[in-house]
C-alpha cells in the first residue's frame, strides 16, 4: 500500500512576526519544526507500510529551509520525499495550498491513502486536508483516532473518527484521505542510521513548472482569503460585580442588559 503524507514546517515559537506589507508570517530567522500533528501522520504512514508493504512518500510546500523537515522524515524511515518550492507559492491561503499539494500528488500518481495532521499549529484552520481531497475528487474522513482495518485487497479502509461525545466507526473506499489526531499513535524517534542517511539524501525540489500548474491559482493571486488587518484586541473591562438581594440583583442585571440591547 502506497501512502502519501502531507506535512508543514511551522514556527517553533508562538511569538511570530507578521509582514506588514502582505500580512503573512515572517519565517526567515525563526526556528522551525514539523507541525506536531503531522508527526502522527508520518508515524501512521510508517505503521501501515510495515503492516501492508508499499512505500511512504512525504511532501511539503515551503521555502528552501523546509528541506530540513524532509530530512527529518527520511531519518524517521520514509521512502521518498519532495519539496514544493517556488516563489509563486508565497502567500498561499488554504485553497491555494491544497491546490498545490494536490498537483504534487497527481504528479506522484501511484497512491492508495493520503494522510495529513488534523491541522497546522500556525493556522489552526484544519482546511488543507479536506481541500486536497476536494481537489482530487476522493473521499475523506477527518479527526481519525484509529485505523481499525485495511482489508488484504487494499480497496477500503475502516477507521474510528473522533467526535464530541466519543467516536464513530466509518468505512470508505480507497484511494482516500484521512486527517489524524494525536490519539492515533506515539511517534517514533529518528534512528542513528536514519540520521546518517538523511544527511546524504538528495531532496527533489518541484516548482510550478514541474507540476504543470495553473499559475492563476497560486500564491496571493490564487488565494481568495485576504488578511485585511492584524491587531491585538484591547483588554476587556473588569466588569461589575452585583451584590445583595438575589431578586433585586437579577432585576438590575436584566435592566442593564435591556438598556444595552443585549436582550
Amino acid at each position: 500500500m502506497n501512502v502519501i503524507v502531507c506535512i508543514k514546517q511551522v514556527p517553533e515559537t508562538t511569538e511570530v512576526k507578521i509582514n506588514p506589507e502582505n500580512n503573512t508570517l515572517i519565517r526567515e530567522g525563526v526556528t522551525s519544526i514539523i507541525n506536531p500533528f503531522d508527526m502522527y501522520a508520518i508515524e501512521e504512514g510508517l505503521r501501515i507500510r510495515e503492516a501492508k508493504g508499499g512505500k511512504v512518500t512525504v511532501i511539503t510546500m515551503g521555502p528552501p529551509q523546509a528541506e530540513s523537515a524532509l530530512r527529518q522524515c527520511i531519518a524517521l524511515g520514509v521512502d521518498e520525499v519532495a519539496l514544493l518550492s517556488d516563489r509563486a507559492f508565497a502567500g498561499s491561503d488554504t485553497l491555494a495550498t491544497s491546490y498545490t499539494l494536490s498537483c504534487a500528488i497527481k504528479k506522484i500518481q501511484d497512491y492508495d491513502l493520503i494522510i495529513c495532521g488534523k491541522q497546522a499549529s500556525d493556522g489552526d484552520t484544519a482546511q488543507v486536508g479536506p481541500g486536497i481531497a476536494q481537489q482530487l475528487n476522493i473521499p475523506f474522513i477527518t479527526y481519525v483516532k484509529k485505523i481499525e482495518d485495511i482489508p488484504e485487497d487494499g480497496k477500503s479502509i475502516k477507521v474510528e473518527k473522533m467526535v464530541d461525545d466519543g467516536f464513530e466507526v466509518r468505512k470508505m473506499f480507497l484511494p482516500a484521505l484521512i486527517t489524524v489526531v494525536k490519539e492515533i499513535n506515539e511517534p517514533r524517534l529518528e534512528s542513528l542510521r536514519g540520521k546518517l542517511g538523511a544527511k546524504k539524501a538528495q531532496i527533489p525540489v518541484w516548482t510550478s513548472a514541474d507540476m504543470e500548474m495553473d499559475t492563476q491559482r497560486l500564491g496571493l493571486d490564487g488565494s481568495p482569503t485576504q488578511v485585511i488587518k492584524i491587531f491585538t484586541p484591547p483588554p476587556r473591562n473588569s466588569g461589575e460585580i452585583y451584590e445583595g438581594d438575589t431578586d433585586k440583583t437579577v432585576n438590575k442585571l436584566f435592566e442593564e442588559l435591556r438598556e444595552n440591547k443585549i436582550v
